[in-house]
């Protein structure tokens, strides 16, 4: 009888972590689009590394947008080594949660597009 019941138990629990992982996994909480000064670009991590991105939004770096690159996205990564400095517009998935083998935020990047500076005088 107590064999039956901690079975179910472990059971249980495994099914609610699958669940949970499942959810964390696939789910998405938003998508949309940003535009900004692509300011920081940087692998980092002790353990994972993970790419890491900052897009000022504002003058002078008042609003920051915090950012993380997927490593399936090698596409993406080598477009932001190459547009450091410039204003860009990008397209993000934010999700619920992370693994720390994804990155330290909840917004990942998707694509990335040069675009026109709304701030230089022509």
């Amino acid at each position: 009888m107590l064999r039956k019941v901690i079975m179910y138990f472990v059971l249980a629990l495994v099914l609610v972590f699958t669940a949970y992982f499942s959810f964390v996994y696939f789910a998405t909480y938003s998508e949309g689009n940003r535009s900004g000064e692509l300011i920081k670009f940087s692998k980092k991590g002790y353990v994972f590394k993970t790419w890491e991105g900052e897009l000022s939004q504002g003058i002078s770096g008042a609003q920051i947008f915090k950012f993380s690159v997927m490593d399936n996205e090698a596409e993406v990564i080598q477009q932001m080594k190459d547009l450091q400095g410039e204003y860009v517009k990008v397209t993000y998935v934010e999700r619920y949660r992370t693994f720390p083998w994804w990155g330290e935020t909840n917004y990942y990047i998707t694509e990335v597009v040069k675009e026109d500076s709304p701030f230089k005088v022509k």
